[in-house]
């Protein structure tokens, strides 16, 4: 059990998301980076789709009331444990009674917290992940509050072995921002789009060659960037169709606005570009007055880096499960 003495800003229960009910307009949410969650949750000893938090810019402090294994990943937070730092991106033992704090983030905006064993909130379509203008999924459908109660899944054998043998913090960490092959600091990635043709060959050329900047009109569906606008050939009505997360729409006024996991399921402005999975993470860090740069990469550049990373991280799981032998 873990209890909610303080909730930040904005801390949520969170897996991977809520899939196969886009056809109805259930949105996909959950966590705003997934492959950060499943690192978390790989290094906790846990399935990469089990319930974890989602912190946002100003962190929660957490009681746990019994022994468990937690490990965190995301932007840069001033984290502790009791009186000693928590660092990230490594296995670190907790023991009962002894409570987990996140100051605000000094760089970037969210962090995922994984507890060995999951936040064990009930599955609501399939999911754990809180759906908040929805009113369901996670911890009753909303972010969390002071005095609330968060109930732990079994941990695994492996998250038992480490709480037993391994030391207080792990020698050892996984960094997701180092595995596959990162773009340079700043750059976002992305192939065009299925509307890119819409746009006249200036609005084109700046899209890749700005540096934008986003804006506060930001929430967990997506942020609108400020910069250059960019106009269509001809301006033109569409039909509302599919979309997914990191696609750049253009409204009529020109400002791109990138969308994240908790997108609406239609939509209807231009689809201008999309970003790569890899780097969906960059996007979710993005605090208002940051700059960002997209490159320009094929959908086979695209899918390569997604293998690349995906191979890495089936090397970290061989490693880890090396460590409770």
């Amino acid at each position: 059990m873990i209890t909610v003495v303080k909730p930040g800003l904005l801390t949520t229960v969170q897996d991977l998301g809520r899939f196969g009910y886009q056809r109805f307009g259930v949105v996909v949410g959950g966590a705003l980076d997934r492959f950060a969650a499943r690192v978390a949750n790989a290094i906790a000893g846990n399935d990469e789709d089990a319930a974890l938090l989602e912190l946002a810019q100003l962190g929660p402090e957490l009681r746990c009331e019994c022994d468990t294994l937690v490990a965190w990943c995301g932007a840069e937070f001033e984290a502790r444990l009791g009186g000693e730092p928590l660092p990230s991106d490594r296995a670190v033992r907790v023991r009962a009674g002894e409570t987990i704090s996140f100051g605000a983030a000094k760089s970037g905006l969210r962090a995922w917290l994984a507890v060995a064993g999951g936040i064990d909130v009930p599955e609501v379509l399939g999911s754990r992940t809180t759906y908040r203008r929805g009113g369901f999924g996670g911890f009753e459908g909303r972010p969390l509050r002071a005095g609330d109660q968060l109930r732990l899944g079994e941990a695994s054998e492996w998250a038992r072995s480490v709480q037993a043998k391994g030391p207080r913090v792990s020698a050892w960490s996984v960094r997701p921002l180092t595995l596959g092959k990162p773009a340079a600091a700043g750059v976002v990635r992305a192939v065009r789009g299925p509307e890119w043709d819409w746009f006249e060959p200036e609005a084109q050329q700046r899209f890749f060659a700005t540096e934008w900047r986003a804006t506060k009109d930001a929430d967990r569906m997506g942020v609108r960037l400020a910069g250059p606008v960019l106009p269509q050939r001809t301006v033109r009505e569409m039909i509302s169709e599919g979309v997914a997360d990191g696609v750049v729409q253009v409204p009529a006024g020109g400002a791109p606005i990138v969308l994240l996991a908790s997108r609406q399921t239609v939509g209807g402005y231009p689809r201008l570009a999309v970003a790569a999975t890899v780097d969906l993470g960059r996007l979710a860090q993005l605090a208002p007055g940051r700059s960002v740069r997209f490159q320009e990469i094929t959908v086979a550049e695209a899918q390569g880096l997604y293998l690349a990373r995906e191979r890495d991280l089936n090397r970290v799981r061989t490693g880890l499960a090396r460590l409770a032998l």
